[in-house]
């Protein structure tokens, strides 16, 4: 009997072990990015990035791999679209296998960011994406080009536009030992003034007896239509990504719901509650304690206690313009994550501690 009781203690012992492995640490991320950083442009600069990292105790990294058309890896998938394999500040080199490379000697997970998912320019209307294909292009109620805050946008709806991006991203997922892959509020999204384009009006006239969408863009039956159909592809991909490497986290940062909803056709919620986010790291970005602590009840008002063990706030705590968050309001934003119940953060962006190596 004795023998039987310690062979009982030792299993329970390698199950709990086992247990405990698989149970995810809470998220403590950054964003990198190739925007106002200069961390992807050489392997030495890799190699300090991630050994700051380290030092301030983060354990995600969320590194820029699709960003205004191009990528920052060779990717033969754009390549075989419009002739252009990667972006050409790197040359040679391939920056996403060394962060990956650099990061796991040290125990920290890299996600794959593709940051500016279904928009494809930042500021030309006539760049190589639009010319090679304009069927792709977004379109508003007038019919003119797709575009917020200087951002050109594909139709997110096109099944065309659709198989490309899910192309890119099976091919990070298979090629690179990426521990997760991310969209964020352009991925899954499209702008609501959107769904004007040819593909669209026919996809929604099929399922609508004909009729064409309503003219008011922000009408609530025809944000809710577009925002399904965003919500049904990501099902899919979420599936399709899962297939290929099970393990792989795949994650989201959405703006704030409903504004995400209303603005961008992302119902978050609805994408937690279907089960095709492991993770999403909501745009928490405001300027003072008062207006955080403010958005920071809300979402915890949006959640269930067990998705919100799933929900990891992203602060701003840096900006290309100068922008730097205080360190006391660093300290006091954290306190009040816990106070509210989400156990990690998420930083935009790697520069902030680029400026103060003791920040986190």
């Amino acid at each position: 009997m004795k023998k039987i009781f310690l062979l009982f203690l030792l299993f329970s012992s390698i199950a709990n072990s086992i247990v405990a492995q698989k149970k995810q640490e809470p998220v403590r991320g950054v964003w990198v990015t190739n925007v106002a950083s200069d961390v992807l442009k050489s392997k030495k600069n890799i190699v300090e990035a991630i050994q700051l990292c380290k030092k301030n105790s983060i354990n995600n990294i969320y590194v820029v791999v699709w960003n205004n058309g191009v990528t920052m890896y060779p990717s033969k998938v754009v390549e075989e679209y419009i002739g252009i394999k990667q972006s050409k500040i790197y040359g040679n080199r391939d920056p996403i296998k060394e962060i990956i490379e650099e990061g796991h000697k040290e125990g920290i997970k890299v996600h794959a960011w593709f940051e500016f998912g279904f928009s494809y320019n930042y500021g030309d209307s006539n760049c190589l994406w639009q010319q090679r294909y304009p069927e792709w292009v977004g379109r508003d109620v007038n019919g003119n080009y797709l575009q917020k805050n200087k951002f050109f946008w594909w139709s997110a709806l096109n099944k065309d536009v659709q198989t490309f991006m899910n192309n890119l991203i099976l091919e990070v997922v298979k090629n690179y030992d990426v521990d997760g892959i991310q969209g964020d509020d352009r991925l899954p999204a499209m702008p609501s003034e959107g769904g004007y384009d040819e593909a669209t009006k026919k996809l929604y006239a099929a399922e609508h007896s004909g009729a064409l969408p309503p003219n008011n863009s922000k009408d609530s039956a025809w944000v809710k239509w577009r925002a399904d159909k965003l919500s049904g592809y990501i099902k899919q991909l979420y599936k399709s990504v899962k297939k290929v490497k099970p393990t792989c986290i795949i994650s989201w940062a959405p703006s704030i719901y409903p504004w995400s909803k209303e603005q961008y056709l992302q119902d978050w919620p609805a994408w937690l509650k279907g089960g095709y986010a492991d993770y999403i790291l909501p745009q928490l970005y405001r300027y003072n304690i008062p207006a955080y602590e403010k958005i920071l009840k809300e979402l915890q008002s949006q959640l269930t206690d067990k998705e919100r063990k799933k929900v990891f706030p992203g602060i701003l705590t840096s900006l290309g313009d100068g922008y730097r968050i205080k360190d006391d309001m660093l300290k006091e934003t954290i306190n009040l994550n816990r106070k509210y119940g989400f156990e990690g953060e998420c930083l935009f962006y790697f520069e902030t501690l680029h400026t103060n190596k003791n920040f986190y």
